[in-house]
């Protein structure tokens, strides 16, 4: 009996050993097929980990150093996981081109609680489906229904804006936040939040809590495991906020779906006169609509985009407005030519609020858009884990590596925008981008996983700047040379985007 014990254990641990060898040599494997991706010198275990101890400003500096020191493609070690950073079009345009390459980076899991595997966190099959679904969502006559919404959430945005009017300065982006998010939760819940008037609100507040949370959990090492962040004071909180978020989802679904119940015709509604009205569809009707007792989605696939769009689409959006804003408060005169293009164009027609026809006639104060998302893009880092080897130039890239792009350098290639740290909207004339490379300009990324929301964003952004514009003349306070980049979820500043407002007469 003792014998055939000695003989199990001895195979276990043979079993043992030959595992630890299988696994040595697929590691040696792997990190020998990145030796020749150049980068500075990593230790063992804690790779390039001792060089990011900084704040997120510091590793956004190092990032601009290593190109220029490394080259078009390097990498970094954060403990034992390989980063590859990318920053030229070339590189870039084989994976936001492929339909393999389409999973996002590890970190986008620590969105899951909130947004569970919606749109911006699924990937496979579901993804593909559930892409084709909502595309529809944004067909240009239904951004036309969500033009009301976001016109009065911007007129509030310039009334709450007064009360910093003549002030030395003050920071733009928690203005710009709560409009955003007061446009977005009407457009995609059809519920109007008030955010603006009433910051202090229990979702208002949550929302606000989350994205710091998801902040902070993204450029902390030890937070990043679940076991570790669950037990900490962030994971205790974001469980708090999580609670509150879901159910006011879950309270608005509820109630709209009841409301489909009793309506004949949900898009009906009796208005005080007794006239019925054609009432406006949210997306989360839209979704209800394309759903028949849970064939296509299910009450939970429902709240989970719900969700993900008003995560997604209030933060970019408002970091956007922030930045251009900025961008034009160095440049009066690109302010006052704007604003003479949005007098003539709603001189044509005069309406409550502007049409598509009318915003699509603001060539100028787009290419202004556009050219302030090049200099200041709003989310700086892109990332894909890569499931399958993948050629890059030289450089041929195992699978488990992640990839970042970094829209802030690609953006800045002088090959494609001569004199990149000067503003020129003119850049975004037709005839001087026809030759330009498709990938040399990703403001809402690039290929199959580029940003659903983009045109409706984009309409946003011009409604927003329009109206701040034709009631401020609008300053910068610091120059480009004194603002200190964060590449977090968005582009930030340390210190916010300071700017200063006095009257337009």
């Amino acid at each position: 009996m003792g014998a055939m014990l000695d003989v199990i254990v001895d195979a276990v641990c043979l079993l043992g050993l030959v595992l630890v060898f299988v696994l040595v040599c697929r590691r040696a494997r792997f990190c020998m097929a990145l030796r020749r991706v150049p980068g500075p010198p990593a230790l063992p275990i804690v790779g390039n980990a001792l060089q990011l101890t900084g704040g997120q400003d510091e590793f956004f500096r190092l990032m601009s150093q290593c190109a220029e020191k490394y080259g078009d493609v390097f990498r970094l070690w954060i403990g034992s996981r390989p980063f590859i950073f990318l920053y030229r079009a070339e590189e870039i345009q084989p994976i936001l081109n492929s339909s393999v390459h389409i999973d996002k980076s590890y970190e986008y899991s620590f969105l899951l609680p909130w947004v569970g595997t919606g749109l911006l966190t699924s990937s496979g099959e579901k993804w593909h489906k559930r892409r084709k679904l909502l595309t529809n969502s944004f067909h240009s006559n239904i951004l036309e229904d969500f033009l009301e919404p976001v016109y009065r959430e911007s007129l509030i945005f310039a009334d709450r804006l007064r009360m910093e009017l003549d002030k030395p300065s003050f920071d733009i982006v928690p203005y710009a936040k709560l409009c955003a998010l007061d446009a977005i939760c009407d457009t995609a819940m059809g519920t109007n939040m008030n955010a603006q008037r009433d910051s202090e609100s229990e979702y208002v507040m949550a929302i606000d809590r989350l994205t710091e949370i998801l902040q902070r959990r993204f450029i902390t090492p030890w937070l990043k495991p679940d076991v570790i962040f669950n037990r900490t004071y962030y994971g205790k909180k974001q469980a708090e906020c999580l609670k509150i978020v879901h159910n006011f989802s879950e309270k608005v679904i509820n109630e709209r779906k009841q409301e489909r119940l009793r309506q004949v015709s949900g898009a009906e509604i009796p208005q005080s006169n007794g006239v019925k009205k054609r009432r406006r569809l949210a997306l989360l009707d839209r979704l209800l609509e394309d759903t028949k007792d849970g064939n296509v989605l299910t009450h939970d696939d429902i709240r989970e985009e719900v969700d993900t769009f008003t995560f997604a689409g209030h933060d970019t959006t408002a970091t956007a407005v922030s930045w251009c804003l900025y961008v034009l408060g160095q440049h009066p005169e690109a302010q006052d030519k704007i604003v003479h293009e949005i007098q003539s164009v709603m001189a044509e027609d005069e309406k409550e609020w502007p049409t598509m026809k009318q915003l699509q006639k603001l060539a100028y104060l787009e290419r202004c858009i556009k050219e302030s998302l090049r200099l200041y893009p709003v989310v700086p880092l892109i990332a894909r884990d890569i499931k399958h080897p993948v050629q890059i130039t030289d450089y041929t890239l195992p699978a488990g590596v992640t990839i970042l792009f970094n829209t802030y350098l690609l953006h800045r290639d002088p090959r494609f925008f001569p004199n990149p740290n000067i503003f020129d909207p003119d850049r975004f004339l037709l005839e001087n981008c026809e030759s330009r490379h498709p990938f040399a300009y990703i403001p809402f990324s690039a290929g199959s996983r580029n940003c659903i929301g983009q045109r409706f964003a984009m309409m946003e952004i011009k409604v927003i700047i329009a109206t701040v514009l034709c009631r401020y003349i609008v300053k910068s306070i610091d120059t480009e040379e004194q603002l200190n980049l964060l590449g977090e979820l968005v582009l930030l500043n340390k210190g916010g985007i300071r700017l200063a407002i006095t009257s337009r007469t």
